[in-house]
């Protein structure tokens, strides 16, 4: 807790024939971020022809597993689908080395890819072809207007016809022009159409490349005249009936589709999920560098990891291998990954942290303090009993759901339901319980503060409670430099702070009687005074010194003044849950007869309005707490400019390997 894992650093060296094994074994424990070697009696290692098939035939799975994937039985989802997925089964591997495994997923597609092939062909060629049926009857009924034979709109060996839309007022003036430029050799018909006009014009075809440009002049709309025959009505139903025939054949090809995907889906979602990690070996392989006869990889691991490593790569290159590993060095400090390790209740708050960033291999884990203070601050800015306890319901049932499933969704309901537990206590404290729901009901509740009646009293607490987390990071960042031999740094850059704001404290709680102001003094005057020893040793022009002393002063100020959105939060939940209750209260009797409908609607309203009004609020909250430290707190000691840790590790959903030892 506070220090992220220890790392440690593995050097390996073995022979090319346990390449594949020891990669493979690797990439399945997931605990080694693999890095580039960079040397020059060696060359860099590159895929064989079996791992380029590899990324071949995962592209080729992909494809014919969309196609199945429609036709597969799904599986029932919705809210208790989401809230309680399934997992699902893994079928077991034994894996002989990739040679072994792509034989066996050719032989596996030798067979199964023709199968889906020929009827995915079928049923993208019958769809084609009723999609075009389909648009030829959009246009025959447009040229049922017309009302004419569909073949005397076909052009023939000396007359071209032209069938098309044009604008309602371009339409004479199209026609005048056609004929002057034509002689008068043409002959339309025309029909209003909804402000264009549908018309078909006969012209000589020695005419046409003279009345193209002309049409193209007027914004002439073409239409492709259908290749059937007989009046356009009489037309539709023909393609009609080809349609219906066309469904029935479809309907049997789907059919054969659904047999395929129950047969094939599954196990090509199988053989697709090998086939990317083959691929992701792949990839890993220009990080490696090899000889005629030897390879070698470098990396960084967990030291409690390495004792198993160890005895796993033993095993597999039977000991013939050299494996050196050693703890980092200072000049390797920004290149060691960095994992975060917290007691399994903090944990899920790790995700919080790696939103920002990960901190340096010799900086402190803020995880367990934002643990704590981000789920207080969620509390004090929801502040309401009921809203606390809805949240906590859904936080619940989401832990319990996703628990197998251990995925982001697990961890961000860990978070709520910590958060919710701040919530209830602060909604207790503020007597808050659907705002002032129960008041206007007639039932006292205890209350420590009212925020709506008291909001100078939780605007003074929520400086007081921004002083101190201030404090806390000013006081993290001295510890973190002076452990890191910066002591110049921590006296003249953290030390100031932590001074000012316990001089602050002493002084405020001597206004109130509890302790001299001499005490207050003492901490304030010597850390102004460091304050300005440290702006004004920079090497920057006098004016600039002092403007930055100014403006580094009132960061800090409206850095603390930033905590009041805990007071302002507040207020804003229990004034959107007050104007709820002031709606229902306005329409709780009215009556149509004797009908209380105003009971049924202001139900409605109530249930309606605050879940809203959890919702609205429970963001707000989730953002500026969020911003409380990214912004204010971190800014005070945390750079989260580490390196995260990203193992070589393999993505197992459907797949279990089975490694031969």
């Amino acid at each position: 807790m506070f220090k992220p894992e220890e790392m440690a650093k593995i050097e390996v060296l073995s022979l090319n024939r346990y390449k594949d094994s020891i990669l493979t074994y690797l990439h399945e424990q997931g605990v080694l971020e693999i890095r580039e070697i960079d040397v020059d009696l060696a060359q860099k290692d590159a895929p064989n022809e079996f791992y380029r098939k590899a990324a071949s035939y995962s592209i080729s799975l992909s494809r014919l597993i969309d196609f199945l994937k429609s036709y597969k039985e799904q599986e029932t989802g919705g809210v208790k689908g989401f809230i309680f997925p399934e997992l699902k089964p893994k079928k077991k591997y034994k894996y002989r080395g990739i040679e072994a495994l792509i034989k066996e997923i050719e032989s596996f597609l030798e067979n199964a890819e023709p199968e889906i092939k020929s009827v995915e062909g079928k049923i993208t060629s019958l769809n084609t072809e009723i999609e075009r049926l389909k648009t030829e009857i959009e246009i025959l009924e447009l040229l049922s207007a017309l009302d004419i034979e569909v073949e005397y709109l076909k052009p023939t060996k000396s007359v071209e016809i032209v069938v098309g839309f044009v604008e309602k007022d371009k339409f004479l003036p199209l026609i005048e022009e056609l004929k002057k430029a034509l002689n008068d050799r043409l002959a339309y018909v025309s029909r209003d159409l909804k402000g264009k006009v549908l018309v078909a014009i006969a012209l000589l075809k020695k005419d046409y490349d003279k009345a193209n440009p002309i049409l193209a002049k007027y914004s002439f709309e073409r239409i492709e005249v259908p290749d059937v025959k007989g009046k356009p009505r009489d037309a539709i139903k023909t393609l009609q009936k080809e349609i219906a025939r066309l469904n029935k054949e479809l309907e049997v090809a789907e059919k054969e589709a659904r047999v395929l995907a129950e047969k094939y889906h599954d196990e090509l979602v199988f053989y697709q999920e090998l086939m990317e990690n083959e691929r992701e070996k792949a990839n890993m392989l220009s990080n490696l560098v090899r000889t005629n006869m030897t390879f070698a990889l470098t990396g960084w691991l967990p030291r409690k990891e390495v004792p198993k490593i160890l005895e796993g790569l033993n095993k597999i290159s039977r000991g013939k291998i050299y494996v050196n590993v050693r703890s980092p060095t200072p000049e390797e400090l920004d290149e060691i990954p960095v994992k975060l390790k917290n007691p399994k209740f903090i944990e899920p708050f790790e995700m919080l942290t790696e939103m920002f960033g990960v901190p340096k291999y010799n900086e402190l884990d803020p995880t367990p303090i934002l643990a704590f203070t981000y789920s207080f601050f969620f509390g004090f800015m929801l502040t309401d009993f009921m809203y606390g306890l809805i949240i906590a319901v859904v936080a619940a049932l989401l832990t319990m759901g996703h628990k197998k499933l251990n995925d982001g969704v697990y961890k961000f309901s860990n978070i709520l339901l910590w958060s919710s537990f701040f919530t209830i206590v602060m909604g207790i404290l503020f007597g808050s319980y659907f705002g002032d729901a129960f008041q206007r009901a007639g039932i006292n509740v205890p209350a420590l503060l009212d925020p709506m009646r008291g909001a100078l009293v939780v605007l003074g607490l929520a400086l007081a409670i921004g002083l101190l987390h201030l404090f806390i990071g000013y006081t993290l960042g001295f510890i973190v430099k002076i452990k890191n031999k910066e002591t110049a740094n921590a006296v003249l850059e953290q030390l100031p702070w932590m001074l000012i704001i316990l001089g602050v404290i002493f002084l405020a709680l001597s206004i109130a009687g509890f302790t001299s102001i001499v005490l207050g003094e003492a901490f304030l005057l010597p850390g102004i005074v460091l304050f300005v020893i440290a702006e004004i040793r920079s090497d920057l022009p006098v004016l600039m010194r002092l403007l930055m002393t100014i403006s580094d002063f009132f960061g800090f100020i409206g850095n603390w003044l930033s905590y009041a959105r805990l007071m302002a939060l507040a207020l804003a939940t229990a004034g959107i849950a007050m104007v709820v209750n002031i709606i229902v209260a306005m329409i709780w009797g009215i009556k149509i007869g004797p009908v209380p409908l105003g009971i049924a609607v202001g139900l409605v309203v109530f249930i309606g309005g605050h879940i809203f009004s959890t919702a609205i609020n429970a963001l707000g909250a989730f953002v500026h707490a969020l911003r409380l430290h990214y912004v204010e707190f971190f800014g005070t000691f945390y750079s989260g400019e580490g390196k995260r840790f990203e193992p070589f590790k393999a993505k197992r959903e459907v797949s279990e390997l089975e490694l031969e030892i």
